[in-house]
């Protein structure tokens, strides 16, 4: 691909597939788009396997998902030898892509610094997961590429570079139109368009309930919940706040919350149903872990509870919510708050919550199960 070398108006989307993070997180494969910012047309492209310079990490690669294979690894370039068409590419211009600023932009620093070439410099940075983790949140189960296109009917992510830059872009439009559209929508109703894809208990039917294990990018194992092969998502009115905020810090100084509330007979028997599938699938995983159900049924309690997380995320010092709180007042009208006040103050035991989850299985130290993760939650206050 012919690179201009004059003035740099254009948009490098761009992707990397490396190694496992514990082989190092090598790169393996770089592809990249030029884009017209105004159009979004694209210009041209590149990509290109990468060998790594350590055999080492070709022989010890487990053939991915994405078809990279040890023997296409081993006659491919080095990384010393197609830098000069990588610099070309994004030094000078705006950088985009998913999730770059916390991987890829890295990973593209530390291959210049290792054949000891001065790396490229962007002229600004676009990262498509927090630019839409701002805007679109709530909507889907997670903010990964493969989530969001699944959601928009863009097809699997194939996990090979210019397929997944292209999709990328595609994610972006989508998401652009439909908040764009929203924009012109009479108040509130962007908030409930957030909500659609959450069932409420009655409408949940046991028998439809399924897990399944599904590989990620690397080869690693995941267990997802379904409903109808879609995703479940739950969303419940009225449920009672037994326990206030609970704040447990964890090994990386993050601050991780949560709240207890009351189920009802109906959300204990599709949660029952959901633990029952999952704990099959675990006991036959080979982990030593202990099983913990998802409801929590103790002595001394007359009826159930569950644990409801807030997701946090870190922002400098400062662990701020990942998700988006409203108050409904007496005469139905829905305000959002403001992240910063004392979470404390706002869930009250005895109060009403709406509840938005999403359901995630987990197993960390010794404890698994599954985790009830809050999307978006409407206080009654």
């Amino acid at each position: 691909m012919a690179v201009s070398t004059g003035y740099r108006s254009e948009i490098v989307f761009f992707d990397l597939e490396t190694t496992r993070p514990d082989e190092g997180s090598v790169i393996v494969e770089f592809g990249a788009t030029l884009v017209d910012p105004r159009t979004l047309v694209e210009y041209g492209s590149f990509s290109t396997l990468i060998r790594p310079a350590d055999p080492t990490h070709i022989s010890f690669l487990v053939d991915r998902c994405s078809g990279i294979t040890k023997d296409a690894l081993a006659s491919a370039p080095t990384f010393a030898h197609i830098a000069d068409t990588v610099y070309n590419l994004l030094h000078g211009r705006i950088w985009a892509g998913h999730n770059i600023l916390r991987f890829d932009c890295d990973r593209i620093r530390e291959a210049f610094v290792e054949i000891n070439r001065p790396a490229p410099e962007p002229k600004g940075i676009i990262d498509s997961l927090q630019l839409l983790t701002q805007s679109f949140e709530n909507r889907t189960d997670n903010m990964q590429l493969a989530t969001l296109a699944k959601y928009f009917g863009l097809g699997k992510q194939k996990h090979r570079i210019l397929d997944d830059v292209r999709m990328n872009i595609e994610v972006l439009k989508c998401c652009g139109g439909v908040l764009l559209l929203e924009s012109s929508l009479p108040d509130n109703s962007g908030i409930f368009s957030k909500t659609r894809d959450f069932l409420e208990p009655h409408d949940v039917s046991i028998p439809y309930i399924s897990v399944t294990r599904e590989l990620d990018g690397f080869g690693s194992q995941k267990t997802q919940i379904f409903h109808r092969n879609v995703s479940l998502k739950l969303s419940c009115g009225h449920l009672n706040i037994r326990f206030g905020i609970s704040i447990i810090v964890n090994d990386f100084g993050q601050e991780r919350l949560s709240f207890v509330v009351d189920p009802s007979p109906r959300l204990c028997k599709i949660l029952d149903a959901c633990d029952h599938h999952a704990y099959e699938l675990f006991r036959h995983s080979g982990s030593s872990s202990e099983w913990l159900p998802v409801v929590i049924r103790k002595e001394g309690f007359n009826s159930p509870t569950l644990r409801l997380r807030l997701p946090t995320v870190k922002d400098g010092e400062v662990t701020r919510l990942d998700k988006k709180i409203y108050r409904k007042d007496s005469s139905s009208s829905l305000s959002r708050f403001d992240v910063t006040y004392r979470l404390e103050s706002l869930f009250i035991p005895g109060n009403p919550v709406d509840a938005y989850f999403s359901l995630h299985t987990y197993d960390y130290r010794q404890k698994a199960g599954i985790r009830l993760v809050a999307e978006m939650l409407i206080l009654h206050i």
